[in-house]
């Protein structure tokens, strides 16, 4: 038995299994999105310069997809940590291509299933060494978008610029505690401006928004109401362990929501990183899987990390979503 066994025993922590000790390399999903608009020589570009971009992935799946009226490519990249710089820059190349880019992962499950359905759905996969077929079928198919009819003006709209339900104001206590008042009013690190559904640093309940019908771009018809909804964070002091190279972590959750989850920690990894989370639900459930840090706020009283959930897994994905309707119904 290891060292940091025995010490995790005499603690009181709880013990995982040993296979959960080799944790699976995160996938990061993505996507781009052309139209008739695009140049077709500049999509295949993109698309075969994918492999030098993504050189520290430890495995490339693709999936395109032809459909009437727009041509679509989903990455699945498996990196140890988030690619941040290698990101930036397939962003940067997919809008000179006329393309609209994507960071899938950052999506709630919901809406991520619900997009991947109706704009991948039916595609073609290949393997990450088949990146000069895939680019082929791409280029082919914008160029006949290009001749079929009108050409559009623009890309084709982001996901993740749907409107979303502004939140209604959480009601302050009159006895609220300056702690309290200074953790909500930490600004966010530049990081997480796309995690929109990640949970912030704050202690002050939430008090959820009207029902309120979301129908992003793409025809993604989500739930009028729900958990889902992106932005709708609970309030919450939920047991939790956090795994990273370096630690073994037990603290306290804060708030939560279908995206992420805010932790009170002095143990703070880098942004960017990722760590295996343990979360002790009040029903006995566990939530078990890969997060990554998208914000890290340093204050020594009030400071901890912003984690976003990158797990696919349909047990995963249940447990969260009926714990967060428990929530929703107040009986959580």
């Amino acid at each position: 038995m290891s060292r940091l066994w025995r010490g995790c025993e005499r603690t009181g922590f709880a013990v995982w299994e040993r296979s959960a000790i080799v944790a699976a390399v995160p996938v990061f999903g993505l996507a781009a999105l052309w139209n008739g608009s695009a140049p077709s020589e500049r999509v295949a570009a993109w698309v075969e310069e994918l492999g030098s971009v993504l050189s520290s992935a430890q495995s490339l799946q693709l999936v395109v997809a032809l459909r009437a009226e727009e041509a679509g490519l989903e990455l699945k990249v498996e990196a140890p940590g988030y690619p941040r710089a290698a990101v930036e820059k397939l962003a940067e190349g997919a809008k000179r291509s006329g393309g609209t880019f994507v960071e899938l992962w950052r999506m709630p499950k919901a809406e991520r299933d619900a997009f991947r359905a109706t704009t991948f759905g039916g595609g073609t996969a290949h393997p990450g060494h088949e990146l000069a077929a895939a680019a082929r079928a791409l280029q082919q198919h914008v160029s006949r978008l290009a001749a079929s009819g009108t050409r559009p003006t623009s890309p084709p709209a982001n996901p993740m610029d749907a409107p979303r339900p502004a939140p209604a104001p959480a009601p302050k206590a009159a006895s609220e505690a300056p702690t309290e008042r200074a953790a909500a009013s930490v600004p966010e690190a530049p990081a997480a401006r796309a995690a929109a559904s990640v949970p912030e640093a704050s202690t002050a309940p939430a008090t959820p928004a009207a029902p309120q019908a979301i129908v992003p771009t793409h025809q993604v018809q989500l739930p009028a109401d729900g958990p889902q909804r992106r932005g709708r964070r609970f309030a919450v002091k939920l047991e939790l362990e956090f795994r990273t190279n370096l630690d073994f972590v037990r603290e306290h959750a804060l708030n939560i929501s279908n995206g992420g989850l805010f932790v009170r920690t002095a143990h703070r990894p880098q942004p960017d990183s990722v760590v295996t989370v343990d979360v002790k639900l009040p029903d006995g459930k566990r939530l078990q899987g890969d997060a990554v840090v998208v914000h890290v706020v340093d204050d020594p009283y009030t400071g901890g990390v912003g984690l976003a959930f990158l797990s696919d897994d349909a047990t995963f994905s249940q447990t969260l979503d009926q714990y967060l309707a428990s929530l929703a119904v107040g009986t959580g």
